[in-house]
């Protein structure tokens, strides 16, 4: 479980330095050099990255369960996985009213599969990993909409067809994910 939680405030640390330390990043970025800012924070991320995998992992191979999730939960979390799904390709299909209406849709993604994630596990590996992204997520998407607020940020009007392209892909996404990917990647095939 340590190797787990130093993962996570490697990552979820570097992460939370917009939220905490706005100021100090600005400064940091301007004193490196953008380009340099971007590996640093790149190669600490992929540190982290690879010790939340590799903790995890270990974790789960001695689980601790704290709580039995009734099965309805695993219908409701691919309900929210989906949603989480959209909510991540808004964050990359221009011009869609999704990321229009909620301005950080890649954060409430992330809000959305740790909640998901949270309702349909209960061991203890699963509620340190995901209550800490629910968290983090939380927090992150405050800060961004303090942010958005003090810059008096203005996001264009969605189009139709850019929101429509945007829940087909998420759709799509989550289908492949659920389908196939989950259970390739983690070992978990929570559909089929």
């Amino acid at each position: 479980m340590a190797i787990l939680v130093l993962g996570l405030v490697v990552f979820l640390g570097l992460h939370s330095v917009r939220i905490v330390a706005d100021g100090w990043r600005t400064l940091a970025i301007e004193r490196l050099g953008a380009q340099s800012w971007k590996a640093l924070y790149s190669v600490g991320s992929l540190a982290g990255f690879a010790l939340i995998v590799w903790g995890f992992g270990l974790a789960r191979t001695q689980p601790v369960l704290l709580w039995s999730p009734p099965l309805a939960m695993r219908h409701l979390a691919s309900l929210l996985t989906l949603l989480s799904f959209v909510l991540l390709a808004a964050a990359y299909v221009p011009g869609n009213g999704i990321k229009a209406r909620l301005h950080h849709p890649m954060v409430l993604s992330v809000t959305v599969w740790a909640l998901a994630h949270l309702l349909s596990n209960g061991n203890l590996a699963h509620l340190v990993l995901f209550g800490s992204f629910l968290v983090w997520a939380v927090c992150n998407f405050s800060a961004a909409r303090r942010r958005d607020r003090v810059a008096q940020t203005i996001y264009a009007p969605g189009r139709l067809p850019a929101t429509l392209l945007t829940v087909a892909l998420g759709a799509l996404a989550w289908a492949a994910f659920a389908f196939w990917l989950h259970g390739w990647l983690i070992g978990i095939r929570p559909i089929g």
